[in-house]
């Protein structure tokens, strides 16, 4: 439906700010004619999703009248735990009938949501070998509920939904579009930080090798500042913008820390998609590997990093999130590793991955290059009603919306 229209609304709606991309076609080129963002609601959207589509709707209303988005119709992501099971698989090459014979087993079997009505779709990826005996697929999952209530919530901002797709997708077409140039033929492993929530998304021209979720955003180290300074979670928001910063000695402080980010994966257990045995549900990649540590679990002493280079203070009360965010991310990257892969580089996006150092810290902490995301990368803006600063302050976090309005070239 989408692929018909000529403008859209890419939307991205967070638990801390809901983003918007106009995109308008031009040929086989983007124009970003409008971005917004306004803050979420409070309570009305969480780690699992929506919860007031009431609220979000009116928001969203207002942030696409101040920044003079037009199109009727939109595409927006649905994300959230409790909303949606994004997994690729690598079954046998099958015909189209075969396929949606097989996917259909494979839905059934991997529902993990309480609701018994669900809505899914899968996505044959592009094949690097056509000669494979073997295929990927991509599958997402969702409760009917949860994607009644995004359609919901952009109804009651006056438009229609064109599509509904997931995260991972969204970035991919975000990633061909800005940057194939660069990334042609590399493994590229992509982490966009969120609020409450981290993607880890690994690629290799566009096709979605590996997704996966952890529970660890930019919330929690923002709490972790107002727990150690013992000030509100708005003032240390705003000291954690503002004065935050990983020191350069830091990644060589916990370099000399045994465990400080977990170590290599030791093992695992792959989880064969044909076996009798049921599938690991609860888990945020298709195999076997254990779950991410729930927030608040017990990390590592935080490591106290020499003096200079940032508020040394304010990176001591944020430190053993840090770390647990490394593990997090190392692991996913072991684990990708132990299946036969290799990764060329880290990318970083999203709105909580601004933390001054982050980059220099992923590149020293894991050993490998660490560039920052910027999803308006080639394409040609022409946004008129920008607030000042609002580009230079939020570019990072218009990645889902942006791929989402990518949808009318790509799908």
């Amino acid at each position: 439906m989408a692929k018909k229209l000529t403008s859209v609304l890419g939307i991205d709606i967070g638990s801390q700010n809901i983003k918007v991309a106009e995109v308008r076609a031009q040929g086989k080129d983007a124009v970003v004619s409008a971005l917004g963002v306004i803050a979420t609601p409070e309570g009305a959207v969480d780690h699992t999703g929506i919860f007031n589509s009431d609220a979000v709707g009116a928001a969203l209303k207002q942030v696409l009248t101040e920044c003079g988005a037009s199109a009727p119709a939109a595409v927006v992501s649905i994300a959230g735990q409790a909303s949606v099971l994004v997994r690729t698989l690598e079954v046998p090459r099958m015909n189209p009938a075969e396929l949606k014979e097989h996917m259909q087993w494979e839905i059934n079997r991997n529902i993990p949501f309480a609701e018994s009505t669900v809505v899914s779709d899968y996505k044959p990826l592009g094949d690097e070998d056509p000669n494979s005996t073997n295929m990927d697929v991509v599958m997402a999952i969702s409760p009917q509920s949860a994607v009644d209530t995004v359609i919901a919530s952009v109804k009651k901002a006056g438009k229609t939904t064109a599509a509904i797709d997931v995260e991972p997708l969204s970035i991919a077409r975000s990633m061909v579009q800005s940057y194939d140039d660069v990334y042609h033929n590399q493994t590229v492993c992509v982490v966009e930080m969120g609020h409450k929530t981290t993607s880890i998304n690994i690629y290799k021209n566009g096709k979605l090798l590996m997704p996966r979720q952890i529970p660890v955003g930019g919330e929690m180290f923002t709490k972790a500042v107002s727990d150690a300074l013992q000030i509100s979670n708005s003032e240390s928001e705003d000291v954690k913008v503002r004065e935050g910063e990983i020191p350069e000695s830091a990644a060589d402080a916990m370099a000399g820390t045994p465990d400080a980010f977990g170590g290599a994966t030791q093992s695992f257990t792959p989880y064969n998609p044909f076996s009798d045995e049921p599938a690991p549900v609860a888990n945020p990649f298709p195999e076997n590997l254990p779950d991410a540590p729930e927030p608040g679990a017990s990390t590592p002493a935080p490591v106290h990093a020499a003096a200079g280079g940032g508020n040394v203070q304010l990176y001591n009360a944020f430190a053993p999130v840090l770390e647990e965010f490394v593990a997090e991310v190392r692991r996913s990257i072991d684990y990708y590793r132990s299946r036969g892969g290799d990764i060329d580089r880290i990318v970083l996006a999203g709105g909580a991955a601004k933390l001054k150092g982050l980059q220099s810290f992923l590149k020293k902490s894991l050993g490998l290059e660490c560039d920052v995301y910027d999803p308006l990368r080639r394409l040609n803006v022409t946004a008129k009603k920008l607030a000042p600063g609002m580009l230079e302050e939020h570019r990072q976090d218009f990645v889902v919306a942006v791929g989402n309005g990518l949808h009318i070239l790509f799908d």
